[in-house]
């Protein structure tokens, strides 16, 4: 995830624009949000392929697997 998918996430998140504005955040700052949404990027996957894995376990195809991801909300 790039710095402008980050700043256009935390504007649709109405994030105080303030916080992210490039010239008001500071490397180390940047690098921790980074983090972060690596972090949360990472935790949604897990969750994604234990979806996945719950069809499989269940006899069903990958078929509507995306949609089963999706209705997850």
């Amino acid at each position: 995830m790039t710095r402008d998918d980050i700043m256009r996430l935390a504007q649709e998140a109405t994030l105080p624009l303030d916080l992210i504005i490039y010239d008001k955040f500071d490397e180390l700052n940047w690098q921790r949000v980074e983090r972060f949404a690596a972090l949360v990027a990472a935790a949604e996957r897990e969750e994604c392929a234990k979806v996945c894995e719950g069809r499989i376990a269940e006899g069903l195809s990958f078929e509507g697997c995306a949609s089963t991801i999706r209705a997850r909300g």
